[in-house]
Formats: structure tokens, sequence, C-alpha cells
């Protein structure tokens, strides 16, 4: 199954407790690496963002050419006006729709998502049978890349719980890019720091960002990331 599944009754326990849970260690080595250098060597990454409000998706480095340098600073400036993201993203189940690029690595791994096996596993740690699949985007962020204030809740699409597969290595937490978790109060309750072969999991509707992401960061911070679906 690829995933290393010590302690799973007590990662359920903790989930449940507190709405968020993050698993080191999640994945087995040899896949662990061969995601890793997909994301690293293999994807022609797209670009995800809000333009005068509206969400936007740049599917790859053709796409992309439509943005110029103007654009790109405006949006890297709006952070803090109202809900705003940018960053790179590889949509993998549009990509896997369309047949865009069916030797990518990224495609193998949206099937093993939805394995039988894989889809119990994530039933028994969440202790919900309602789960029917999981869908996943591939994300990487640079500096002046961020992710502002939501709560994932989308009643239609039957998100339960949002995930990240973290493969960013060496990460520091000084460069920005920090996953953290609101209260109702929007206190930070958590605050996640980049890991490589990790699994990071919270419950939805919950308040969370993704801070900016430093001009000194050397690293680029690489996840596999998506919802747990009831529909």
């Amino acid at each position: 199954m690829y995933i290393n599944q010590n302690n799973l009754e007590k990662n359920s326990s903790f989930l449940l407790t507190n709405n968020h849970l993050r698993i080191s260690n999640f994945l087995n080595d040899e896949f662990a690496k061969r995601i890793s250098f997909c994301l690293e060597k293999e994807v022609d990454w797209g670009l995800a963002c809000r333009i005068d409000g509206s969400p936007k998706t740049f599917q790859n480095t053709n796409d992309l050419n439509q943005l110029d340098s103007f654009d790109l600073d405006k949006l890297k400036s709006q952070l803090g006006v109202e809900f705003q993201f940018i960053y790179n993203t590889y949509m993998m189940v549009t990509a896997y729709i369309e047949k865009r690029d069916p030797n990518l690595y990224l495609n193998r791994v949206l099937e093993w998502l939805n394995t039988p096996v894989v889809i119990n596993y994530f039933k028994l740690l969440i202790s919900d049978s309602s789960l029917k699949k999981i869908n996943a985007q591939a994300t990487r962020y640079l500096p002046g890349h961020y992710l502002t204030q939501h709560n994932d809740e989308n009643l239609e699409e039957g998100r339960l719980y949002a995930y990240v597969m973290g493969f960013s290595k060496n990460w520091n937490p000084d460069w920005g890019g920090l996953l953290h978790i609101l209260d109702e109060n929007k206190n930070i309750v958590k605050t996640l720091v980049p890991e490589y072969n990790s699994l990071s999991i919270f419950k939805v509707p919950q308040n969370h960002f993704v801070s900016l992401v430093s001009p000194f960061a050397k690293n680029e911070r690489l996840a596999i990331t998506g919802w747990l679906l009831s529909k």
C-alpha cells in the first residue's frame, strides 16, 4: 500500500479529538522518493491565482505566457486584500481526465490514492465510512507565493477533510510557507512547518492559511494536496 501504518488507531483518536494531525514518515522511502523526483523534475507547472477577485488557473508553461511581469507583481502585492492566493499548480484530476500527460508519474499517484486499500486506510483514520474518493493537485510555492485565510467548505463536493502530503526538503521555518490552522476567533491553534514525506490532515470546515514565502527561501515548498470527499 506504500503507507507506513504504524499507530493508525492512535493517530485516528488524536485526529478526532483535535481535528488536525501531522504524520511524519508517512510513505515508504522509495515511493516518497519517486513522487519527490516527479515534483522536482518532471512537472510542467502552471499557476493558480485570483485576478480581479476571480480564481484563475494557468495550466502550464504555455498558458503562463499570458501573464506578464506586471501582472505577477500585481498579484504578489495583493496579500491581505480579501481571499487571495498565488502558487504553482498541477491540477492532477483535470490533467488525468484530459489525458494531458499520460506518462507523468502523478497519474499513478492519483490512481493509487483512489484504490480500495488506500480509501479504506483513510476511512479508518478519519472514522468515517462515507468517504468515497480523494482528489489531488500538486503545488509548488516559490518566493512571493501565499494562500490567505479560508475554510475549504464545499457542500457540493462533500469535503470531509483536507490533506497535504509534503515533499519539501530541509525547509527552514524562517522561509515562511507555514500552514497555520485557526480557531473560530482567528487565533492560530497549530502551525505546521513543511516536512518531507509527511501527511498533514484537518477537518473541513476549518480556517487556515499558508504564510508568504520569503524571498530568501532556498528550497521549493512541494506538496500534493486535496480533500477526502463523500460525493
